[in-house]
């Protein structure tokens, strides 16, 4: 098994002069589930290198078995610090894709061509795509084989309105996940706010928030 994750780039938290990034948990949960299943997994980012990891996710009570697990394992470590550019990855290579979160990529991959290119591709050729909390913004642009959205028709989840507003960055982020989803005609659900809550739909799978992330991962994993 030959899984791809992406992650972000970008580190500006819009306008307010914080840092963002991704999210340690929706990254190192994913990552040893994967791991452990014996997967080969390759990360790549826009810019490749290091990706910017958000202050946010990495506060002592952020933490979670995964998160201790990545400080203390230097080869993942290492992986993370040197990522492939996103341009440079060959959509064929890989059995599925992963998107973990974070705020960052509602600013970057959201309007990167290369991913959205890479996510037409593993549709077109039904392999598995997940994404988890933020990351699902990274179907704005993506277009099925009908040239409708990725998303039109299909059941699927993200960082929800109430828990965006929770953490006070409404008036921040350049959109809101649940309202893009349900923009390009996704059947959107969600379940309680920082609840574990998946939805598989054929070969797509989307997790609502953090705690999403590791039943994500095992529900992408199930379809391989």
């Amino acid at each position: 098994m030959k899984i791809l994750m992406i992650l972000t780039s970008h580190d500006k938290l819009g306008d307010t002069g914080k840092k963002t990034g991704f999210w340690l948990e929706e990254f190192a949960a994913p990552y040893y589930v994967f791991a452990d299943a014996g997967a080969q997994i390759t990360l790549a980012s826009p810019k490749g290198g290091q990706p910017p990891l958000d202050p946010s996710s990495d506060t002592d009570d952020a933490q979670t078995d995964a998160t201790k697990r990545f400080k203390a394992d230097e080869a993942a470590q290492k992986a993370l610090a040197n990522t492939d550019v996103l341009s440079t990855i060959k959509a064929d290579e890989f059995d599925a894709i992963f998107y973990p979160g974070g705020h960052g990529p509602l600013w970057d991959l959201a309007e990167d061509l290369d991913s959205t290119a890479l996510l037409e591709a593993f549709a077109a050729a039904d392999r598995p795509i997940g994404a988890v909390c933020h990351a699902p913004a990274v179907f704005k642009h993506p277009k099925g084989k009908d040239g409708k959205p990725l998303v039109s028709g299909k059941r699927v989840t993200g960082f929800t309105n109430t828990e965006e507003e929770g953490v006070g960055l409404t008036d921040v982020v350049p959109f809101l996940v649940e309202d893009m989803l349900i923009s390009k005609g996704g059947d959107y659900s969600k379940g309680d706010d920082w609840a574990s809550f998946v939805v598989v739909d054929g070969k797509l799978v989307t997790g609502q928030n953090p705690a999403s992330s590791e039943e994500a991962a095992r529900k992408l994993l199930d379809l391989l």
